[in-house]
């Protein structure tokens, strides 16, 4: 049976049969059909037809809608995870995780879209002002064009929904074409809610069909999160645009000499699990480790070690901590991407192997420093270990990159910390941690090739809005 798609809120069926089949064993997860060129441009229409009335929707009524799609996420979420399982081949411990992220990141957007208020700003501060008083309000840009990746099928799509809903802006959303099915299973929740028809729609489409949306007048904001080429695109393509990019990163970790065994214990931990987790198909994955000549011995047998330990196959099995990569292209990319960093001198300490769509947990060190596994995303469950010799080093080594997402620092070192923050080229940094750490409603995203715009639904809604002033005179402030 085919899983309809999401029109203005109703539910629609076309005639090309999109099967989703597991990148794990091949197995159907499910199937759809891609929306018609009728539906997409009704989709359009009805979300420029909304805008005004939504944006007037008393801020109760986005709330309850957004609590709703949290609650009843959470009532299934065992179903949700499964079928993320299913989709993407993430292994079932992590799904259950994002259903749980997403739930969160609804309930968020709900509380948000309550307190989403202007503010007051007295002008009598010049004598030509005076009695004057300014209301500054957010309000939104217009309907917005949410495009979504892969790796998190059901919680990025959230960060695309929650907020838009809560600031009253219409949204149509385009699911990757590898995983829609569980966004379109939120769009089943989302018809529960009152929300007036044309406030949201779920397109599975081709991406040329999505350069045709990039283009539309009517959806003066896209949103995407996706690879760094195509982000880009679409940004040069549509200039007049307000666009927000969420593109990736090769995101390092920086182990200070200040680490005791207890400690690099807890980095190397956190290191193997977050440079393997998803199979590495996170845009903050740990993919650089800069550690101290004082501790890198020490780490480098600790990280071996802890991604031995790793357990890799069925997605579906609670045990399971490594799935394979979405498809076996993606593989083959990752084992090329490491076999030319070894011919070119680098040393495998553990994996280096694949099998089919699955790539086996792999640590490199020795890595010459222009090779891809460096330089660009690996997107793959890969990590390169190198040894500097001073903090100093460490931080240049890790601004040294087109990419600027994330970073975490290993230290006890308030100084450090503070000097990461100040000196590291990236939208975040996580001290004591991983960059692989976030939380849903912190801002989230880059600079340089990382991108442009925040994620995270306070700082999503400041970009899916702007800011209108309205002044009133003869006011006694």
């Amino acid at each position: 049976m085919s899983t309809p798609y999401w029109v203005a809120g109703r539910p629609a069926t076309g005639t090309e049969v999109l099967e989703v089949r597991s990148p794990h064993d091949g197995a159907l997860a499910g199937a759809t059909t891609t929306a018609t060129d009728e539906d997409v441009e009704a989709a359009v229409a009805a979300a420029d037809r909304v805008r005004a009335e939504l944006a007037a929707t008393p801020a109760h009524v986005r709330a309850a809608a957004l609590d709703s799609v949290s609650r009843r996420l959470a009532e299934r979420s065992e179903e949700v995870a499964a079928l993320i399982t299913a989709e993407s081949g993430k292994p079932l411990k992590w799904a259950r995780l994002e259903v749980a992220r997403a739930v969160s990141t609804f309930r968020w957007g709900a509380e948000e879209a309550r307190r989403w208020s202007g503010s007051l700003q007295r002008l009598d501060t010049d004598p030509a002002a005076s009695g004057r008083l300014a209301l500054v309000r957010r309000v939104p840009r217009g309907p917005v064009l949410g495009i979504a990746p892969f790796n998190f099928p059901l919680n990025l799509v959230a960060h695309k929904v929650a907020p838009a809903i809560a600031v009253g802006a219409p949204i149509v959303l385009k699911p990757a074409p590898a995983t829609p099915l569980t966004a379109l299973l939120l769009g089943e929740l989302l018809a529960e809610t009152d929300l007036p028809a044309g406030a949201w729609s779920v397109l599975p489409v081709p991406n040329e069909v999505a350069a045709s949306l990039v283009q539309d007048p009517r959806l003066p904001v896209v949103s995407f999160t996706g690879s760094v080429p195509v982000g880009w695109s679409i940004r040069e393509s549509a200039p007049r645009k307000h666009v927000t990019l969420e593109l990736g990163g090769n995101a390092a970790a920086v182990v200070a000499p200040d680490q005791d065994d207890a400690a690099l214990d807890w980095a190397a931990s956190r290191i193997a699990t977050f440079a393997m987790y998803q199979a590495g198909q996170s845009c903050i994955s740990v993919q650089r480790v800069f550690a101290h000549r004082a501790v890198a011995e020490a780490l480098t047998t600790r990280v071996v070690e802890a991604v031995g330990k790793l357990v890799t196959g069925d997605p579906t099995d609670d045990a399971t901590d490594v799935g394979p990569l979405i498809d076996e292209t993606a593989a083959r990319r990752v084992e090329s991407w490491v076999d030319e960093a070894v011919a070119a001198g680098a040393r495998v300490l553990t994996g280096g192997s694949r099998d089919g769509a699955s790539y086996a947990p792999t640590v490199l060190t020795d890595v010459p420093a222009g090779a891809k596994v460096s330089r660009e995303e690996v997107f793959g469950p890969v990590v390169v270990l190198d040894t500097v010799d001073s903090v100093d080093e460490a931080f240049a080594r890790v601004n040294d990159s087109r990419f600027g997402l994330q970073a975490g620092v290993f230290t006890r070192d308030l100084q450090v910390a503070f000097r990461a923050a100040q000196v590291l080229e990236v939208g975040g940094v996580v001290v004591g941690d991983v960059p692989s750490f976030r939380a849903d409603q912190m801002p989230y995203g880059g600079v340089k090739d990382s991108g442009t715009g925040r994620e995270g639904v306070h700082a999503a809604m400041e970009d899916l809005t702007e800011e209108r002033v309205l002044v009133l005179t003869g006011i006694a402030v």
